[in-house]
């Protein structure tokens, strides 16, 4: 019956690219380029997993035309298009305006497909369609720092949030800058095909040091927002305290509290356990210390708590598939070289 199980192909995730005249073709090159890297990757992997069906939608069949002079032909309207996991809406050349105006039949469709259950991801100006469908309204947003007044202006209700390159909130993404799509692609790869692709596919689009999407975003009632204060203080003590070799049993009887409860009650109050918890504060420090210092291996395995070196290089193996000494080596190429 295992055996079975193993055959059993993943179903395809179905991904829309919004077209419309004067967009930046990258906002729809860039996550397609990155999602076929992440798709090769998982199916070299494990020749079960899901694939991508991947459809142009506009809201007719005209061919669109884009500010990189590149003509793309949309291979459904809003009528037939399918219904996507994942809608992608790009950026556009200065004022969306005129462009809104012309597109009801889109934005109608934008709001249809997310109360059935799609994803929006809106790349800097193209926030905008979103917005004018009203799904924004009452929830945060972002969007690209020329617009910012116009946006407050023309869409009071919306959540602005422009100290943020992404914001979060439900199964709305909205993104700034082109960086900032990239880190919400690499996001949305880790659930679609798990860390270790996600992970891979950011090496090798952008090797320079980046801080985790979790730390960038604004999400709607999360970033560390969970109704246990105990735990958030717990969480608070882990990332100021990454070289203590104190035992979890120790930190929970510290806290006051049985390492069963502490155990039961960091899963349910953060979605992951403790203990990778605290490995990953270990990894994203020690990716920063192995960037910006020159401390030996063995000197930041000591700073992030793990008192042998080898331990350190089979977590960044596990997790980055690069040694402590060859991601070094990588990221320094990419920060320091000059051309």
């Amino acid at each position: 019956m295992g055996e079975n199980n193993q055959l059993i192909k993943a179903k395809p995730v179905k991904i829309a690219l919004v077209l419309y005249d004067d967009m930046l073709a990258t906002s729809l090159s860039l996550p397609v380029e990155m999602l076929r890297a992440g798709e090769s990757m998982a199916l070299k992997q494990d020749k079960n997993n899901a694939t991508l069906a991947i459809q142009m939608v506009a809201e007719n069949l005209d061919t669109v035309s884009t500010r990189a002079i590149i003509r793309l032909r949309p291979e459904a309207d809003v009528d037939q298009a399918i219904l996507p996991d994942f809608a992608f809406i790009p950026s556009l050349w200065r004022n969306p305006r005129p462009l809104i105006t012309k597109h009801p039949k889109l934005i109608a469709w934008l709001n249809r497909i997310w109360h059935q259950g799609s994803t929006l991801i809106g790349g800097g100006t193209g926030v905008c369609f979103m917005a004018e469908s009203g799904l924004l309204d009452h929830h945060p947003a972002t969007t690209h720092w020329h617009y910012v007044k116009q946006f407050q202006r023309n869409y009071p209700q919306v959540d602005l949030k422009p100290d943020f390159f992404i914001t979060q909130s439900e199964r709305i993404y909205c993104a700034a800058s082109l960086n900032a799509l990239a880190d919400i692609i690499v996001h949305l790869i880790e659930q679609i095909y798990g860390r270790n692709i996600a992970q891979q596919v950011q090496l090798n689009f952008s090797h320079e040091i980046r801080k985790p999407y979790e730390e960038q975003r604004y999400l709607e009632g999360g970033v560390d927002r969970h109704p246990d204060e105990l735990i958030a203080q717990i969480q608070f003590w882990m990332k100021n305290n990454l070289s203590s070799t104190t035992t979890l049993s120790e930190i929970a009887d510290q806290f006051g509290i049985s390492p069963r409860s502490f155990t039961r009650r960091f899963k349910m109050a953060t979605g992951v356990r403790a203990t990778e918890h605290w490995q990953d504060l270990r990894i994203e420090a020690a990716k920063d210390l192995l960037a910006s210092t020159n401390l030996s291996i063995q000197e930041i395995s000591y700073h992030v708590g793990y008192q042998d070196q080898g331990h350190l290089t089979r977590l960044f193996k596990k997790t980055l598939n690069l040694t402590p000494k060859d991601y070094r080596a990588m990221v320094r190429k990419k920060l320091f070289s000059q051309s």
